[in-house]
């Protein structure tokens, strides 16, 4: 499903126009924190696609892990514009990431890997939804699959959340796409540190078997997953599948629902189908079967 449209490419590499005055008091204090180590290769792109924003309200950390390659002259080219950054020996990602949100003062947190990216208007979108519900604790998107070159091979859409497909059936929200009350993270903790592959899938299990945690999904492509060699999801495969099954054995036992997981795997599925059909996807549909199919043969 390779797209030509090449606006997610133009986006992350056009250069970046500092802000003009803007009065951020109508927009949620966006923080971002981006985890960094020895990605030069894409890391500018990453930087751009949150700095192109063009984001009135915006707290933006950079936290490396001591890189040797070019990525400290990346981030020193764009200091100007980061509300701190950090380069020093760290336990990983996941200590990174909880580095940043420390800092955060953010009414919502959102963290992008130094190989992925936003896509354009993603933070206004957040914005808007958040002016019409802002007593909702998580808001998430959609999201593109691209190339090592910001070409779009795939489209990941979400449904609306449902926390029972979320533990039965996998990740329902694309960390890519994916903002988070801070205050909610600070009450029910930051990220998990034991964990090296699932983290995203953790947290948001954690918030989703909450009553109190409101979810809303809201239509448009935020982000994009890169896919690339020496990714983390391409590397470790079995410790995240491990991982996987540990925070699903760990927070089913918190579901309110009776029904088991025979139910919910067929549930999950239709639910998807249903959803997307009414909004009119039918090539997203057709093709997303065609997909499944092929990986069953």
């Amino acid at each position: 499903m390779t797209r030509s449209d090449n606006s997610l490419s133009s986006f992350v590499t056009q250069s970046y126009q500092p802000l003009v005055a803007n009065d951020g008091r109508s927009y949620p204090k966006l923080t971002v924190v981006t985890p960094s180590y020895n990605q030069d290769e894409y890391l500018e792109r990453t930087i751009l696609s949150v700095l192109n924003q063009q984001y009135p309200n915006l707290e933006y950390f950079i936290i490396d892990g001591g890189s040797t390659d070019g990525s400290l002259d990346i981030i020193k080219k764009y200091e100007p514009y980061l509300a701190g950054w950090v380069s020093e020996k760290d336990r990983g990602q996941t200590d990174a990431i909880n580095k940043g949100f420390r800092l955060a003062t953010g009414d919502y947190v959102a963290f992008q890997n130094s190989d992925d990216v936003f896509a354009p208007n993603a933070f206004a979108r957040v914005a808007d939804a958040w002016r019409k519900n802002p007593d909702t604790d998580v808001f998430f998107g959609d999201m593109y699959i691209t190339d090592e070159d910001d070409v779009i091979l795939e489209e990941m859409r979400a449904p609306k959340f449902c926390v029972e497909c979320q533990i039965y059936e996998g990740m329902q929200v694309f960390n890519q796409s994916l903002f988070i009350s801070r205050k909610r993270l600070e009450q029910f903790g930051l990220l998990d540190e034991s964990l090296r592959f699932v983290i995203d899938y953790e947290i948001v299990s954690r918030l989703g078997v909450q009553p109190s945690v409101r979810f809303q999904h809201v239509d448009g492509f935020w982000g994009g997953f890169r896919v690339q060699p020496n990714a983390k999801s391409s590397t470790i495969q079995t410790v995240g599948l491990n991982e996987h099954q540990l925070v699903k054995e760990k927070y089913r036992p918190q579901l309110q629902s009776s029904l088991g997981p025979s139910f919910w795997s067929r549930y999950c599925r239709l639910r998807k189908l249903v959803t997307f059909v009414l909004q009119g996807e039918f090539g997203y549909v057709r093709h997303r079967l065609q997909l499944r199919r092929s990986n069953q043969n």
